[in-house]
Parts: C-alpha cells; structure tokens; sequence
C-alpha cells in the first residue's frame, strides 16, 4: 500500500513542509505502507485551468497531466492543512479540484494546523472528499500555533501528537485497504 503525506501550502514561511515530514518520519517507522510527502509547490499548478471539468478525465495541460499520474499512483492520502480564516489554503483547494478520478475510492487523513488546531480547515476539507468518493477517517491529528510550536514559529509538536498521528494512520491504512476492492473494479478508475 502506498499513502501520500501531501503539503497544503505553498506560501513562503509556510509549516506544512516540516510538518509533512515529522509525519512522514513517524510513519516510516510503522512498517505497514510505503509513505511520501508529496509538495504541491513542486507541480507549479496554476488557479485551474482545464477546458473540461476534472470528471471528464481528458486533462490537456502538461501540469495536470503531471499531477495526476503522481496522485493516481497512491491509495490513500493524509493532507496537512493550515487553517487561514475557517478554511483550507486555497492551493490546496485548487490542486484538489484538478483531479477527480485519482482520488475516487480511496482513504484520508488530516493534520490539520492553526490557531484553533486547524479543526475548521479540516471540516471543510471532510465535505470536499465527500464528493470526490474519498473516505475521510475520524482519527485527526490538531496542531495549536500556541503549543506545538515556540514562539508560533519553530515546530515543537507536543508528546502527544505522535500518538495522534498513529492513531489517524490506523485508520487510513484500514480503510485503504478495505477500498481496494472498489478501486480495482471501478470503471472510473480504468479510465483515469
């Protein structure tokens, strides 16, 4: 089974990229999935621009192309998400909704961050995998600006959290391998 550990953010200063990693080095040591983080800056994706919607699967920019043949080859994901005014980043939005059929039938997880935890970030981030046949895992990892991190710079994620965090993966890799079924008999899937 392979999972991706994907970064929400792409602006300068950002946390997601260390954060993804401390997830990463804690997952590695599980044993039970291949894990890697996956950095939306490094697919220079635009504000979306297809001339058909995702579900039509017919992707005709070298980006897209891209960023699909690298989301398809996963079978479950664990986004990490900064919470700016109740909400995911709108990159990580964005390079959601280029895609459709790479994301069916499979498992997330999220590391939410934030003053508040990221929890409302997270909540919109449940109502968008819905749609996009993802089942989203109760597990969720909350990280406070004011307790896991110094100063509201330096990542210091508390004890606890790594707890969390093997708590949200449980679930993720059982619920990637119960859809596997689904996701080798999708039609969908055929013809991502």
């Amino acid at each position: 089974m392979k999972l991706a550990i994907i970064t929400g953010s792409t602006r300068m200063g950002r946390k997601s990229e260390v954060i993804a990693r401390w997830v990463h080095d804690i997952a590695s040591k599980r044993g039970d999935a291949d894990y890697e983080v996956v950095d939306i800056a490094d697919f220079d994706l635009p504000h979306f621009d297809e001339a058909l919607p995702p579900a039509a699967g017919q992707y005709g920019k070298a980006h897209t192309a891209a960023w699909a043949a690298k989301i398809g080859t996963f079978d479950g994901y664990v986004f990490v998400t900064p919470e700016y005014n109740h909400a995911p980043s709108g990159v990580l939005k964005n390079a959601i909704d280029f895609l459709y059929a790479e994301w069916n039938d499979k498992a997330a997880g999220f590391v939410g961050y934030g003053a508040s935890g990221g929890t409302r970030a997270v909540e919109h981030l449940r109502m968008i995998m819905a749609n996009l046949k993802i089942a989203d895992v109760r597990a969720q990892v909350g990280l406070s600006l004011f307790t896991d991190f110094t100063d509201m710079t330096a990542f210091t994620p508390a004890p606890h959290q790594e707890e969390a965090v093997n708590a949200m993966l449980d679930e993720v890799v059982s619920w990637s391998g119960a859809l596997k079924t689904l996701r080798d008999s999708s039609p969908d899937r055929a013809a991502a």
